[in-house]
């Protein structure tokens, strides 16, 4: 709190991450021109400060170090100060991101970087406490040092933050050069393979990330394959993650990451890119495997974001917080006395025995429900129970305790509402509206895309990176366009919209002329009418979000087949040339963009039914390829706006389906089955 109980310069700001600094003592400022202007008149060097709202780390460095008289004077009598939301600008934390990389070979929030008034890094790091404690500097002495190496020496500062500069520029890994071809996807699978946790799941040790486009990236090459051993680590890696604490088994949805090598206790942020990215997985593997169970786990991660997430207007908010009262995962974690206590003595041990909940507890004393022990199939066959009977009792009890838990108090929401974040949910809701045909998903998507197009987006055309509050801001990211624009190629299979599929062309469209390097190919992070920083970057890294180009890469393959417009396929031509060199040192890193290597290089496919929405053969053809796991195919519905597809009509008034394969047509047919045979006889030939 400042010491006159008045707020800081972040309280006008709209972010909830700045908005929680605002009464820190710290003079913090806004990433602005009149930061960098103070900086320069005042001759000192910026302390830059980058996190999130639900970082429990970030809330960590802020309780220890920003909201402390001793810190907040130092930092306001020797630095200028300035606060950034990662989430709404992922552009400045992206480039400082891989200095901090280049420079200390690791990362992570709170982002730490004290540079010049010209934006230029000298010094990077992460979370530091106030005093050096158990081998790690403290902020305050490392401050101390940095101010008196600026007062005696600021020339020889400066130059060594104009080299940082000039050696991350020249680095990065987006500028490697080399070469794919079809035989990276099989090095892939080899990499993916080497780092495979037979035991657990996953892959490597913990930490562990769900990285559900690696997962999505296995069952294409066990689809084109039929490498058993790529389907079985993602089975083992999906079933894995949901028995564990990942997933909440109270309120459904997946917290952030696993902090053991079991998946058992989770860091309990939620966010709804990884709900979005893992809902999509696990559909897809319903797809490929026809398991039920996987089906069952997307409903239920679809379910939380509808309930928890969906701002009232229709888009999706951001993300919860890992802390509540302070303390971490609070919300989420039991005692066997509360169990009893919200259900009753009976219900409350059979809860407890069957959801892992004992005395010992397995976080600090309390315990995280998981199924680690067996799922409830296997653990009603053990006790000799009814099946059904045991599910039933299993969800009734289950519902009682969300009950319960609703009465805590909750974790902070980050309630903005981001394009690129949303445009992830509505390609996941869109794709499990069809494959599920659950028709209220693709409602759901169609919700949020009128949001987005309507509150982010400019008279001209300008797609705008978040709105809160009533407020739209920022120029939107290559993300914006390329996750928003997947969306809607997803929510067109689903509904078969063409208006849904000329927007996506126009927002490509908008991508190229904005993001596009002519010179080099692939796609800059920002645009060309966007603030310009000390180096232009391109995003190629698969992280805990799929990267811009590797997304871009996927729909402009996908858009040439639906619109065909040809011409899209020579970008993702140039986006592969561009970042050969990447991909092939660090595959795993690069899942995204190996998914649309496989599209490039299988074997085309499109299906169109021609038939009237409602009649029942032309649902009957729906169902029989939409259900289907089929990623080399893309489906459309005849109609007069598709010219590319004007010549596919019904025949003698009845549903017909076309289908066309590696560049040749088969006959058309008229029937849901035979439709189906042709679409058996094209994967068995894949296999």
């Amino acid at each position: 709190m400042t010491e006159n109980g008045k707020p800081n310069r972040l309280a006008k700001e709209k972010s909830p991450y700045l908005l929680q600094h605002a009464y820190n003592p710290v003079d913090w400022r806004p990433w602005s021109e009149e930061a960098f202007a103070a900086a320069k008149d005042g001759n000192k060097p910026i302390f830059l400060s980058i996190g999130y709202s639900t970082c429990h780390w970030c809330h960590v460095m802020e309780r220890e170090s920003f909201e402390d008289e001793e810190v907040a004077a130092l930092l306001n009598r020797e630095f200028v100060s300035i606060k950034v939301d990662r989430e709404e600008r992922p552009d400045v934390d992206n480039l400082y991101m891989t200095v901090c990389q280049a420079m200390t070979g690791q990362g992570g929030w709170p982002l730490t970087i004290v540079m010049t008034p010209d934006k230029k890094p000298f010094f990077a790091g992460t979370y530091f406490p106030k005093r050096r404690k158990f081998g790690r500097k403290g902020l305050i002495e490392i401050l101390e040092q940095i101010a008196e190496k600026w007062k005696e020496n600021r020339q020889l500062v400066i130059d060594a933050g104009e080299t940082v500069a000039d050696q991350t520029a020249r680095s990065m890994i987006s500028n490697l050069k080399g070469e794919i071809t079809e035989s990276s996807l099989d090095e892939a699978y080899v990499t993916y393979k080497e780092a495979f946790d037979a035991e657990y799941g996953g892959f490597g040790d913990a930490p562990k990330f769900p990285s559900p486009h690696g997962l999505m990236f296995l069952m294409r090459y066990y689809a084109s394959t039929g490498e058993d051993d790529a389907l079985r680590m993602a089975n083992k890696t999906l079933v894995a993650m949901y028995r564990g604490g990942l997933f909440d088994h109270i309120g459904f949805g997946f917290s952030r990451y696993s902090t053991d090598r079991e998946w058992l206790v989770p860091h309990f942020e939620k966010m709804l890119y990884d709900n979005a990215l893992l809902a999509m997985a696990y559909t897809e593997a319903f797809q490929l495997t026809g398991e039920p169970g996987y089906r069952e786990i997307a409903e239920l991660t679809y379910a939380y974001a509808l309930r928890d997430m969906k701002e009232p207007g229709g888009a999706f908010y951001s993300a919860e917080d890992a802390d509540s009262e302070g303390e971490e995962g609070k919300f989420y974690v039991w005692t066997p006395a509360e169990v009893r206590e919200a259900l009753g003595a009976e219900d409350g041990e059979w809860f407890c025995d069957v959801f892992g909940i004992d005395e010992a507890g397995n976080f600090e004393g309390r315990a995280i429900p998981n199924l680690l022990h067996g799922s409830l199939e296997s653990q009603a066959k053990r006790s000799g129970a009814d099946e059904a009977a045991f599910l039933d009792r299993a969800d009734r009890l289950r519902h009682r305790l969300f009950l319960s838990r609703e009465e805590r108090v909750h974790p902070g929401k980050d309630d903005k509402v981001l394009t690129s974040w949303n445009g992830l949910m509505i390609a996941s809701l869109a794709k499990a509206a069809a494959a599920f045909d659950r028709p209220e998903y693709a409602a759901a998507a169609s919700e949020a895309v009128r949001f987005l197009l309507e509150k982010l987006r400019t008279p001209e055309g300008r797609l705008l990176a978040r709105y809160r509050d009533g407020e739209a801001a920022f120029p939107g990211y290559i993300d914006d366009y390329a996750f928003l624009t997947w969306g809607l190629i997803e929510l067109y299979e689903a509904t078969f919209d063409p208006e849904l599929l000329r927007t996506a062309s126009e927002l490509t469209k908008e991508a190229v002329r904005l993001f596009w390097d002519e010179a080099n190919g692939g796609f800059y992070f920002y645009g060309s009418d966007a603030e310009q920083l000390f180096t232009r970057m391109k995003e190629v890294y698969d992280g805990a979000i799929p990267s811009g180009n590797s997304v871009m890469a996927n729909n402009l393959l996908r858009l040439s087949r639906l619109t065909g417009e040809q011409a899209w396929n020579g970008y993702a031509e140039r986006i592969f040339a561009a970042f050969a060199g990447a991909v092939k040192r660090y595959p795993t890193g690069h899942a995204m963009m190996l998914m649309a290597l496989s599209l490039a290089y299988g074997k085309p496919q499109e299906i169109v039914i021609a038939g009237a929405r409602g009649d029942v053969e032309t649902e009957a053809m729906l169902r029989a390829v939409r259900s289907r796991f089929l990623p080399q195919t893309v489906v459309l519905l005849q109609d007069e706006r598709l010219s590319h597809i004007a010549d596919k009509t019904p025949v003698n008034g009845a549903a017909t389906a076309y289908v066309c394969e590696n560049y040749a047509c088969q006959s058309p047919v008229f029937t849901a089955e035979a439709l189906a045979d042709q679409v058996n006889r094209s994967v068995e030939e894949r296999e």
